[in-house]
């Protein structure tokens, strides 16, 4: 399991997103933790990552990556248009970032939150991490 994405599991707006992921990640290669699990937590730690993060992150082998930075990695591997998101890396990723930084802030004013993280199907489930 090298492709981990860790995900604000009670923003409407991150969980959206990864079902979004889900449906066009044909080959399964991320998995996922909420931010807020037992899993999420430690890889946070694992990878010296700080824990109060406002951030989408992506873990690839030994390497994290967070804000548009982990979206665009995550993009060039899903089928559809939205590989073409990755055009965006030519953007320093500060610049980028800015963007990333209003949405992130607002995230849940704009999409609002949940009480308790999403409960996939049991299909789906296999690629969570507990």
């Amino acid at each position: 399991m090298n492709h981990i994405i860790l995900f604000d599991g009670i923003c409407n707006f991150c969980n959206s997103s990864v079902q979004f992921i889900l449906k066009r990640d044909l080959k399964q290669r991320y998995h996922f933790a909420s931010l807020q699990s037992e899993a999420g937590k430690a890889l946070l730690k694992k990878h010296r990552i700080p824990e109060d993060i406002n951030s989408f992150v992506l873990i690839e082998d030994d390497c994290y990556f967070t804000k548009s930075s982990a979206a665009l990695r995550v993009c060039r591997n899903l089928k559809g248009p939205v590989r073409l998101l990755v055009i965006f890396t030519i953007v320093p990723a500060p610049i980028r970032d800015i963007f990333y930084h209003v949405i992130a802030h607002n995230r849940y004013k704009w999409f609002g939150k949940q009480e308790s993280c999403m409960l996939p199907s049991p299909e789906v489930r296999k690629r969570f991490l507990d």
